[in-house]
């Protein structure tokens, strides 16, 4: 089910090709396809969205908008102790993400110069949110909390209506939970095109946030520029380095806890312990034979799994370095004495009692990680994600005409006699 290789032997090398090409791949006919949509939607707005409503979720709903009510209704209805479950878990991402809130900060000097930089929050954020069996509400809490705390003006929602033609009522829950502040029923690429242009029912939004598939990837591609968005995500991705110290029963099951998202995720433990390694192989076949995904688990595995046997810990962390993976386990004796040394991972998970769900659902810090080993340079979705700064500049004229020389003299090196004389003539008269 899954291969167990050297790492010396060039398999690993093929493995990271295998995975740079899976990520990398561009289906024209899909980017064609949602370009057509967008300008659909562009001209026609609402129309356009039932349109794509009726063709793809085969539903018509009574109306783009969830009333506020049947959100309130749908979290008084839910289990209580998913509720409670929910809340939390928001309050532990709350109280993590508190801690990047940022200030603006103002500078003076004695000669009456004032700088400063002010921090605002987005005036209107368009959270996406899966339906059907990809629904997922941890998402939701993870993409509207940081931008509560960022203070940002309205959170909209879109999630595509289930067959009933309504919302996935755990999804609403989340919301109510969250602070979702309005909900429309419209997914794909057209509810992406509705958010970021705007039409009669859906307002226009300055960024948008959340996963979805290929349809909704693409859409955030094309439409990058007219609106923000947080990333571009590919498959569920985690890597686990593991000594001899390790529970081979707790890393089957955390490999599994990632591939069954999707037959394109991928699953991967490098380890110094070959027992190691053939005992996880082991457990792997026999924990998926109790799981409910277990095909797509298997899928996984077969294509995108592997279990790498290195000869020490410096190759282990320099393999996973060079993988960049969205998550990170250290299942070693010692796991903090590695952390300074893993410098490419969206999210690390120290020792045997910190299980990759534990960070996807309640730990605190963000769920919404760079895939594909964007790790290298992209970083969690955070509060930053849902600010914007603003810089400001006061001069006196004395503190001006002590710049003066040095500004001229710059502009006109570069040539630019108008941004020269906007200085000099203040001193001309």
């Amino acid at each position: 089910m899954i291969q167990i290789v050297k790492a010396s032997g060039g398999e690993d090398q093929k493995l990271l090709a295998l995975l740079r090409a899976r990520s990398s791949q561009v289906d024209k006919k899909v980017t064609a396809q949602v370009y057509e949509i967008i300008e659909q939607v562009r001209e026609k707005k609402d129309e356009a969205l039932l349109v794509y409503t009726k063709r793809f979720d085969k539903v018509e709903p009574e109306s783009l908008e969830v009333p506020r009510e049947e959100i309130l209704k749908a979290r008084d209805q839910a289990d209580p102790e998913f509720v409670k479950a929910l809340e939390r878990a928001r309050d532990n991402i709350a109280a993590f993400h508190q801690r990047q809130c940022r200030q603006g900060y103002r500078m003076e000097s004695e000669d009456g110069v004032i700088l400063g930089q002010t921090v605002r929050g987005l005036e209107r954020v368009g959270l996406y949110v899966p339906g059907g069996t990809a629904a997922y509400p941890s998402s939701v809490l993870m993409n509207c909390v940081p931008a509560k705390l960022a203070q940002v003006g309205e959170i909209i929602m879109i999630t595509p209506p289930g067959k009933d033609g309504r919302a996935n009522p755990d999804i609403l829950t989340a919301a109510c939970v969250a602070g979702v502040d309005r909900v429309f029923l419209v997914g794909g690429a057209h509810g992406i095109a509705a958010l970021a242009l705007g039409t009669q029912s859906v307002p226009r939004v300055d960024k948008i946030v959340g996963p979805g598939n290929v349809y909704v990837a693409t859409a955030k591609k094309l439409l990058f520029g007219q609106v923000d968005i947080d990333m571009i995500a590919g498959p569920s991705e985690i890597l686990i380095v593991a000594d001899e110290t390790a529970e081979p029963a707790y890393l089957a099951a955390d490999l599994m806890s990632q591939a069954e998202h999707d037959p394109l995720a991928s699953a991967i433990l490098i380890t110094t312990s070959e027992e190691i390694a053939a005992k996880t192989g082991e457990e792997l076949a026999k924990q998926v034979e109790k799981l409910s995904r277990k095909d797509t688990i298997q899928e996984s595995l077969e294509h995108f799994g592997a279990i790498f046997i290195c000869d020490h810990m410096d190759q282990a962390v320099s393999l996973a370095n060079e993988i960049a993976p969205e998550h990170l386990e250290l299942m070693v004796k010692e796991p903090f004495s590695y952390l300074s040394r893993i410098r490419n991972a969206g999210s690390v998970f120290l020792g045997r009692y910190a299980p990759e769900p534990l960070g996807d659902y309640y730990a605190g810090p963000n769920h919404v990680l760079p895939t594909s080993g964007t790790a290298r340079f992209f970083s969690p979705l955070c509060v930053d994600d849902f600010i914007k700064k603003q810089s400001y500049i006061y001069y006196t004229r004395q503190a001006l005409e002590k710049a003066r020389e040095d500004i001229v003299r710059i502009a006109e090196k570069e040539g630019l006699t108008a941004h020269a004389q906007a200085i000099t003539v203040r001193f001309e008269r």
